[in-house]
């Protein structure tokens, strides 16, 4: 028995030694590396840095609005049911006040001028006749040779023929103001917007045969907020800009004293001196000019939209960057207008910062001001 025994109290007592030399080398091992000091986070990116600046911006309110008219004339004919002879401009043509649109054919109303100045004549000579026997009688009114019922008669008929000369002078004149009705003229220097005068009709009087805008002027109808009305005045510059053409100079004519109940906003008139290639019923943009305040700044590209929300990438002490949340305002060029929600003197990423997230370790070169080139075009160089 002793001897069946002894073999394998030896191979345990191995196999107990074994297990001791494994477990102390690695508590060696671990107490090792416990003194190797811990490596430093590799920066993701290389970044120039920036500050907010101090910067004189511009003070705009920008608006939508449409072109209009500034005033339309609605031209039509006085002359009734005459038969129109001739038109002489269409649509687009720029014209004088004064100048001739159209005509109207004349025929019908100098045959009733001639007749009535037929009759004009004969009143004349009647009324000559009357008064010289109403002179006559006024001689013999002391004599005694006709009785006052024959001179009252004289007399009554000299006035009896002088109303009818009034009369007859009072319709040619009337026939004479028809006649010059059937010329249309332009009441004022303009374009003409709109025809619907036909060669050959026949019109009723009142009936529309032009529209004209009066003195080829336009004029930009702007909705503005009604917070900011306040801040518009007559005489102010705006600068327009038409749906696909080149920036128009403008001045506000006047500020509307009533503002839209539904949609709270106001219109402003700008009239367009020079209107160019603006045409009436175009939409445009536009911006007034308010003046110019000191504002932080940023660059563009240190400004970051995510969810909606502008963002800067902050560096912190440790090299760190911390996404934080701002609130901007006014652009003017490059340079956006910081207003609220970071440090003046806060440092952050200056551009490049779409390819860091929060917490991301950075290199930062400190540069006085950043050099744009073709291949680093927004500050920042890939580890």
């Amino acid at each position: 028995m002793k001897n069946y025994f002894k073999p394998r109290w030896i191979a345990l007592a191995v196999a107990l030694a074994s297990l001791l030399g494994v477990a102390s080398f690695a508590l060696t091992e671990r107490a090792s590396d416990a003194k190797k000091p811990a490596t430093a986070d590799k920066p993701a990116l290389t970044v120039n840095a920036t500050q907010p600046q101090s910067t004189t911006l511009p003070r705009k309110i920008s608006a939508n609005g449409n072109l209009a008219a500034w005033q339309e004339a609605s031209i039509g004919t006085e002359a009734n049911g005459l038969r129109l002879a001739e038109v002489r401009v269409n649509v687009g043509d720029v014209v004088k006040r004064g100048q001739v649109l159209a005509t109207f054919a004349p025929d019908t109303i100098q045959a009733d001028l001639a007749q009535m100045r037929a009759g004009m004549a004969e009143a004349e000579a009647t009324l000559a006749e009357a008064a010289a026997n109403a002179q006559r009688a006024r001689e013999l009114q002391t004599t005694g040779a006709l009785s006052a019922q024959q001179i009252s008669q004289y007399l009554t008929a000299e006035r009896t023929a002088q109303a009818r000369v009034d009369a007859q002078r009072a319709m040619a004149t009337t026939q004479q103001l028809r006649l010059a009705q059937t010329q249309v003229l332009a009441p004022d220097s303009g374009v003409i917007s709109a025809r619907s005068a036909t060669v050959g009709a026949v019109l009723p009087a009142g009936q529309e045969l032009f529209r004209m805008i009066r003195q080829g002027r336009i004029e930009w109808r702007a909705e503005i907020p009604a917070v900011d009305l306040a801040s518009l005045r007559s005489g102010m510059v705006a600068t327009i800009t038409p749906a696909g053409g080149v920036p128009i100079k403008g001045t506000v004519r006047m500020v509307a004293p009533t503002v839209d109940a539904a949609t709270r906003n106001g219109i402003v008139y700008v009239d367009l001196p020079a209107p160019g290639a603006a045409k009436v019923g175009m939409f445009a943009r536009g911006e007034f000019t308010l003046g110019s305040a000191e504002a932080l700044t940023l660059p563009q590209t240190a400004v970051l939209l995510r969810d909606g929300f502008s963002y800067v990438l902050r560096i912190g002490p440790d090299s760190k960057v911390a996404q934080t949340k701002v609130s901007i305002g006014r652009r003017a060029g490059d340079r956006v207008e910081i207003t609220g929600g970071l440090d003046p003197k806060a440092r952050v990423v200056a551009g490049g910062g779409g390819f860091l997230s929060d917490g991301d370790t950075v290199r930062v070169v400190e540069t006085a001001t950043p050099v744009k080139t073709a291949s680093n075009a927004s500050g920042v160089s890939a580890k």
